[in-house]
């Protein structure tokens, strides 16, 4: 069952789509403003995203930039907006798709799935692989030389979270918020601590990583 994170203002709107879209065979996540769909997308990631972008505390596309942060999900906008240029800037922020309202639910639907044909189907368990180390996301197994490398539930989390998104900027709110939940988004000292471990059992060189990066200030980054 593919997960729809559904982020509106408008609350008759969002009851509307969560029924429709729950009639249709997705499950559905709500969220009426841009923190709460930030959140909401961290805590269970979606596998599709319907952004409004006249939210009430943080506008639409800066919620789209920060998703695109860290999440390739497919978004598709929708928005009163009518005009060409709010369409581009959506689009450059990095939406996949964008519909204008009032829309119809058919129509609605129809561009739901063309968006999700473009996601490729799941295959095995994918592995990722370093000089120094191997993450096999599937058995929830890391080795470096050969050897399993014993990690904390913790751990795991947060690598897992990094190596799902190789190349990609994961902010400090994002991690602490996926691993701990959204009351630890400001106690950037835990993640410190977790990933100075996580660099003492896989980087040959701790005080110069080569895969587990910091963004000083903003977050971290996995490089294969």
């Amino acid at each position: 069952m593919i997960r729809v994170l559904v982020v509106d203002d408008d609350r008759h709107l969002l009851t509307a789509l969560r029924i429709t879209l729950q009639a249709h065979g997705y499950s559905v996540d709500t969220a009426s403003d841009g923190r709460a769909a930030l959140t909401a997308a961290s805590r269970n990631p979606p596998g599709l995203v319907v952004l409004d972008l006249g939210l009430p505390d943080i506008d639409g596309a800066a919620v789209l930039r920060d998703l695109r942060r860290w999440t390739s999900v497919p978004v598709l906008v929708l928005s009163a907006r009518h005009g060409s240029a709010d369409k581009v800037d959506a689009l450059d922020a990095g939406a996949d798709d964008y519909i204008t309202k009032p829309f119809g639910l058919e129509e609605f639907l129809a561009r739901l799935r063309a968006l999700l044909r473009r996601v490729p189907e799941a295959g095995e368990p994918s592995t990722v692989s370093t000089a120094e180390f191997t993450v096999d996301l599937g058995q929830r197994l890391v080795t470096r030389n050969g050897e399993a490398v014993r990690l904390t539930p913790t751990e795991w989390s947060i690598l897992e979270l990094l190596v799902s998104n190789p190349g990609k900027l994961i902010t400090q709110q994002q991690i602490l918020a996926t691993v701990w939940g959204p009351a630890y988004q400001k106690e950037a000292n835990y993640l410190r601590v977790y990933m100075a471990q996580l660099r003492r059992k896989l980087e040959p060189d701790t005080g110069n990583p080569r895969h587990l990066l910091t963004e000083v200030g903003i977050g971290y980054r996995f490089r294969p």
